[in-house]
């Protein structure tokens, strides 16, 4: 599966050819770096395509991550994502000055992949990110209960309350999936068959119409 890594900016909106007016994240798409290729014939057993994203110090890194960016000749990166059975035979044709159009396949570690090469306009993602944390919240707001609006007979202070949540002597236990207060938010979430309106290709930007989980600054996985 073809993607890339990117850093969510934030959201705008802009129109479309019918005049409507589209709501959209501003994602800094790349560029990416190739850190690593692994394939069927190696012991990995399976092919697929590392990519790093995101300039770091060296301080701020491992021994073992600093050799490993080495062998790809470029600096720490702060995101390293592997995308399994990328293809890069289904990247878009990159010219020359010349007019002469380059062969992606020919791409191997050190190489360079930006987002115009992966994705164009019209193409339909998914976008993978951790969702904001929210913290400790009830379950009014963390699984939307309805509480008590029509207090009756007494209910003067359970609007926000979790009601029963089981019996006494039987099952004398509570079971495992109950809704009830918790952490909410800072988890794992994938959104799909969102679409990529437009493409900056000389600012490494793009539009997808929609949100997208995380928060501003977030780094986020773009899947095609």
């Amino acid at each position: 599966m073809n993607g890339i890594i990117g850093k969510k900016i934030g959201m705008t909106s802009i129109f479309d050819d019918a005049g409507n007016n589209l709501a959209c994240t501003v994602i800094e798409a790349g560029p990416c770096v190739i850190t690593q290729v692994k394939s069927e014939d190696d012991n990995n057993g399976y092919n697929s395509l590392q990519l790093g994203f995101g300039e770091m110090k060296a301080k701020n890194s491992t021994k073992a991550m600093i050799g490993h960016f080495d062998a790809a000749k470029t600096a720490p990166k702060r995101r390293v994502v592997e995308f399994r059975d990328f293809n890069l035979d289904e990247l878009n044709g990159m010219t020359d000055e010349e007019g002469n159009t380059a062969d992606p396949a020919a791409k191997a570690i050190g190489d360079v992949i930006e987002a115009w090469e992966v994705f164009s306009e019209g193409d339909k993602v998914s976008v993978v990110g951790t969702s904001k944390g929210k913290g400790f919240q009830g379950v009014v707001k963390r699984h939307k209960f309805r509480g008590v609006n029509d207090a009756t007979h007494g209910q003067h202070n359970r609007q926000r309350a979790p009601g029963s949540i089981g019996a006494a002597s039987y099952p004398a236990k509570v079971f495992k999936g109950m809704r009830m207060a918790g952490r909410m938010g800072g988890k794992r979430v994938t959104t799909q068959n969102l679409v990529v309106v437009k493409i900056f290709p000389e600012k490494n930007i793009i539009l997808i119409k929609g949100a997208v989980p995380g928060h501003k600054g977030a780094f986020v996985i773009i899947e095609k």
